[in-house]
């Protein structure tokens, strides 16, 4: 069984938190299933976006946990933008923001390579 958006963000947030880090949902989605977006904000500047990986990179067993790639690296405002044309596709998404080093967010997310 898969756990909702919402109880999986709040374990995130905890954990961050409890590394040192900060991080705050900047956008609430569906409660049960909405896709999660991270962008993170390292100290040196850089940002980055994480979203739900590729349905193929998941077993043919079907999806158990959440997979996440990186989607983009670079400015803050081409971040933002790739949200919003995110949020006009899927209105129900959430957004966490981690200001965190990136080796931390690596840790705690289940990523796969493209």
């Amino acid at each position: 069984m898969r756990l909702t958006s919402d109880f999986w963000i709040s374990a995130l947030i905890r954990r961050a938190f409890g590394a040192g880090g900060y991080a705050a949902v900047v956008r609430r989605g569906a409660t049960e299933a909405g896709a999660i977006f991270i962008t993170n904000r390292s100290r040196d500047g850089m940002y980055r976006l994480y979203g739900p990986a590729a349905q193929t990179s998941y077993d043919e067993a079907g999806p158990q946990e959440r997979r996440f790639a990186l989607l983009l690296e670079g400015e803050e405002e081409l971040i933002s933008t790739r949200l919003e044309k995110e949020s006009r596709f899927d209105p129900d998404l959430w957004v966490v923001e981690i200001e965190a080093e990136e080796a931390a967010v690596i840790e705690w997310l289940p990523l796969t390579t493209p």
